[in-house]
């Protein structure tokens, strides 16, 4: 999936929207006393989103095309369906993979305060790699991934949020989108072949369902989110494409105590399904454990069968998903 690179090749042309607001003197006071303490109505439970990440890997590797895949397509859905999500819809097609496999995928969308025409998206994929290429033991290399913190994780989030979404409406517009195939791209030649990931956000962006004057004022992707003790550095393109968002999330990390996972620096480049966004005018940040201690880029569980529920540190799940909702729940909403 997510490919550090070394050589950044990618060029992205979209001009950064803006992700402000133009504010009153009101909502300039209010966004002092936000910057003094934050506050936030909900609280983020590690132990639900870490048994949202238990059930996803029961399933067994998430594969596009695979039995396995379909059964967490159709958790995710009904789990929305039962925490209040409007407008859920299954977008499916078929994609061509870079080696000529041809896959079947399904992306997922759905909507909190749906009537309000200022809105965020929040996204992860759901799918994993179907060769465990960078495991130790060469035997392993041709195995699938379970995926618990590679996909998995970033799943659990959202749909914890999508709980705390149903007990008390956000007070700006939420998408949620889980998308597929995200996984299945060519791990050799990292910078000439950013296009082999993110299959399935491909295919979201040529088929959205906004129009180019009401798209997201910014979006916020999770990948790798629950390693263990995870630290998650500013992206590089995040950062290029949508620094004030990144901005945003790790002040409100810091004044929410989680300064010591958010850390204020850089974490090198990563082409994820945030890339694709940002193509497409939707300026997107990517929270993702890409600056590990030890291997100086993903976690060492990464491509790996270790990536597995043992594991997963909820308390990684929650530094990154009570930070989004303190961003979520302390916005003020910009008048359109």
């Amino acid at each position: 999936m997510n490919k550090l690179t070394v050589a950044l090749s990618l060029t992205l042309t979209v001009t950064l929207m803006a992700t402000g607001c133009k504010t009153s003197s009101t909502e300039k006071n209010q966004e002092k006393e936000v910057k003094a303490s934050i506050k936030s109505p909900v609280r983020f439970n590690s132990d639900s989103a870490y048994a949202y990440v238990k059930r996803q890997v029961a399933f067994g590797p998430r594969v596009p095309g695979t039995e396995a895949n379909l059964k967490c397509r159709e958790y995710i859905v009904n789990e929305l369906e039962r925490h209040g999500a409007q407008n859920i819809t299954t977008q499916t097609t078929e994609v061509t993979a870079y080696n000529g496999d041809r896959l079947p995928i399904a992306n997922i969308m759905a909507s909190y305060n749906p009537e309000s025409s200022d809105r965020i998206i929040l996204l992860a994929h759901y799918d994993t790699r179907p060769w465990a290429d960078s495991d130790p033991q060469e035997d392993n290399r041709m195995l699938p991934v379970p995926g618990a913190n590679d996909g998995a994780s970033g799943v659990a989030v959202l749909l914890e949020m999508a709980r705390q979404f149903n007990t008390i409406t956000p007070p700006i517009g939420v998408d949620l989108l889980f998308v597929d195939a995200e996984d299945y791209g060519q791990a050799s030649g990292f910078s000439t072949h950013d296009d082999s990931w993110g299959l399935g956000t491909q295919y979201w962006v040529a088929n959205m369902p906004y129009a180019s004057d009401s798209l997201p004022r910014y979006g916020i992707l999770f990948d790798m989110v629950g390693g263990m003790d995870a630290k998650f550095h500013r992206e590089y393109f995040s950062d290029e494409e949508a620094p004030k968002v990144v901005d945003k999330v790790w002040s409100v990390a810091a004044r929410s105590g989680f300064g010591d996972r958010f850390i204020n620096k850089s974490g090198g480049a990563v082409v994820d399904d945030h890339v694709f966004l940002n193509r497409a005018g939707i300026p997107t940040i990517d929270i993702i454990e890409s600056k590990n201690s030890e291997t100086r880029s993903f976690a060492p569980t990464w491509h790996t069968l270790n990536d597995n529920i043992q594991n997963i540190d909820p308390s990684s799940l929650k530094a990154a998903g009570q930070t989004v909702l303190n961003v979520i729940y302390n916005e003020i909403q910009c008048k359109k």
